[in-house]
């Protein structure tokens, strides 16, 4: 069985993050979106609303599976048994980021390959960084979260 993890924060989730994963889904049997928790950063919204929010956004999806870590990401993709990791780019910055991370993770676990699918030009500015500063903001940011994320927010 192939199976990828897709590693974020997701907080919130965006309509790019989805486009992604909707991309990656005819390559593997299954994809664990994982949302990672990570002590030292502040987050938006709590862990169990970014899980719920995923799950109501996939919830007609049966490929995907939406699952909380904390740690190293390669420990958790040995631990779920994922031997491919999906990860957006929108730009040079995030794929010099991206390959360094990529790099590290294949050292730490050499059957591990990362894929890079490149974010649509119509969603490459879309950040979960930029959809937080709107909301703190009282912005409206419809047009750039899945509509199944909106009832939370």
């Amino acid at each position: 069985m192939k199976i990828a993890l897709f590693p974020g924060s997701f907080d919130p989730i965006t309509i790019a993050h989805v486009d992604i994963l909707k991309r990656a889904l005819p390559l593997f049997d299954k994809i664990v979106v994982g949302i990672g928790l990570n002590s030292s950063k502040q987050s938006f919204l709590s862990a169990a609303q970014r899980e719920e929010i995923v799950k109501t956004v996939f919830a007609d999806t049966a490929q995907v599976e939406v699952q909380l870590y904390e740690g190293l990401t390669v420990d958790f993709c040995k631990k779920i048994n994922a031997k491919y990791m999906v990860r957006g780019i929108r730009s040079v910055g995030d794929f010099e980021y991206e390959r360094a991370i990529a790099q590290i993770n294949q050292t730490m676990m050499p059957e591990m390959e990362t894929i890079f699918i490149l974010s649509k030009p119509e969603y490459s500015a879309i950040s979960s960084t930029i959809v937080r500063d709107i909301l703190r903001n009282n912005g409206n940011v419809s047009q750039f979260l899945p509509q199944e994320a909106l009832p939370f927010l």
